[in-house]
C-alpha cells in the first residue's frame, strides 16, 4: 500500500524515533528539515503546559522552513502518546495535539482507542508501536492509520521477533502503512525494510548519537564504540522490556548478566523514573552502524546516498 500523502515526499521513507528525555524541538525541527519524520514524546515537555509552547514552535519554523525553500523536503512531525494508566496527563497531552493539529501521533503500550478518534477528529494519522501479531490486531481493531513494528534488536521497549516474521504475518490481514523498527541505522537498511514488505524505517538510536540531540556526550560516545553484543534486554527499569546499554547498567551498580525481574505493569512515569533513561541509557543493536557523532543533516544525506547506491549495484547486477 502507498503511503499516505503526508508522507510521500521525504528525502528518504525514515521516522526519527521518539526518544525519552532525548527528543526536543531542536532536534525534531532538524530531522522534519533534513526530510525526515520528528518525533518526541509528549511526555518530555515538563511541566505540561510546556508541550503548547513546544507545539507552537516546531509548527511555526517548520512552515518558515518551507517557505524558505519550497525546493527542498521539509517532513511533518510527530508527537508520542504512552497510553498507559501510570500517564496521567494523558488527555491534556491529547487535547493539545488536538488544538495545534499535530499531522502524526504516535501511541505506545495499550491499543488507543480514545486517542485515534481524538485525532481522527482533524484528520490527522495515528501509528501504534506493536511488538507481536495480537498487539497488531488490536490496534487495527481500534482504526490506526498505520502499525511500527518493534522487532528485535530495535532500542528502547522492544520485542523479541525477527522483522522477517513479523512482517510476513502482519502482512498476511494488513495491507496499510507499516513502519520497521530493530537495529537500522543506514541507507541500506531502509531500503531492506522495504524489500521485505514494509513502508518506512522507524531510527532512534543513530540520532541519540546527533548533535542536536541532548544527551550527554558520555552517552553519545558510548554509542559510538558500543557493539551489538553491548545491549541488554530487560524489563528491571520500567517494568517493560527494553534494551539499554550495558555500561550504562554496570555504571549504575547493575550486575548486567544477572538482571531481576521487574514485576509485570509496574511502569511509572513520574519525573523520578526519567533516571531509568537519564542515568540508564537506552539503546539499540543498531549501535553496531554508528561510527561518529554527527550533525543530523549530515546522518540523513549520508543515508540518502546509501539508499541510492544500493539502487545501483541491484541494477548493475541484472
Amino acid at each position: 500500500m502507498s503511503l499516505p500523502p503526508l508522507l510521500s515526499q521525504l528525502s528518504i521513507p525514515v521516522i526519527g524515533a521518539p526518544l525519552f528525555i532525548i527528543a526536543q524541538p531542536d532536534l525534531v525541527i532538524a530531522q522534519c528539515k533534513a526530510g525526515i519524520v520528528g518525533a518526541f514524546p509528549a511526555l518530555n515537555a515538563r511541566p505540561p503546559e510546556v508541550l503548547d509552547d513546544w507545539l507552537t514552535r516546531i509548527k511555526s519554523e517548520l512552515q518558515q522552513a518551507k517557505i524558505d525553500h519550497p525546493d527542498r523536503p521539509i517532513a511533518p512531525y510527530a508527537v508520542n502518546q504512552i497510553v498507559h494508566q501510570s500517564n496521567d496527563r494523558l488527555q491534556q497531552d491529547v487535547d493539545l495535539c488536538v488544538k495545534h493539529q499535530v499531522p502524526i501521533v504516535i501511541t505506545s503500550l495499550r491499543p488507543p482507542g480514545e486517542v485515534v478518534e481524538a485525532v481522527h477528529s482533524y484528520n490527522g494519522l495515528v501509528f501504534h508501536d506493536v511488538i507481536s501479531v495480537r498487539h497488531a490486531q488490536k490496534a487495527i481493531e481500534m482504526g490506526v492509520d498505520g502499525l511500527i513494528l518493534v522487532c528485535a534488536g530495535a532500542g528502547g521497549h522492544a520485542g523479541l521477533m525477527s522483522p522477517f516474521a513479523l512482517i510476513t504475518e502482519v502482512r498476511r490481514f494488513w495491507d496499510g502503512p507499516l513502519i520497521l523498527s530493530g537495529a537500522m541505522s543506514k541507507g541500506e537498511h531502509v531500503f531492506a525494510a522495504l524489500a521485505m514488505g514494509a513502508d518506512m524505517a522507524y531510527m532512534g538510536t543513530r540520532f541519540i548519537a546527533s548533535k542536536e540531540a541532548i544527551a550527554s556526550p558520555a552517552y553519545k560516545q558510548s554509542l559510538v564504540h558500543s557493539v551489538a553484543s553491548d545491549i541488554v534486554y530487560t524489563n528491571l527499569f520500567t517494568g517493560v522490556h527494553g534494551n539499554y546499554l550495558r555500561s550504562s547498567i554496570v555504571s549504575a551498580g547493575f550486575d548486567p548478566d544477572n538482571l531481576p525481574q521487574a514485576e509485570k505493569n509496574s511502569m511509572n512515569f513520574s519525573n523520578t523514573s526519567s533516571k531509568a533513561w537519564r542515568d540508564i541509557w537506552g539503546a539499540g543493536q543498531s549501535v553496531a552502524g554508528i561510527e561518529s557523532v554527527d550533525s543530523v543533516q549530515e546522518i540523513v544525506d549520508r543515508m540518502v546516498i546509501e539508499f541510492a547506491q544500493v539502487q545501483v549495484r541491484l541494477t548493475a547486477s541484472k
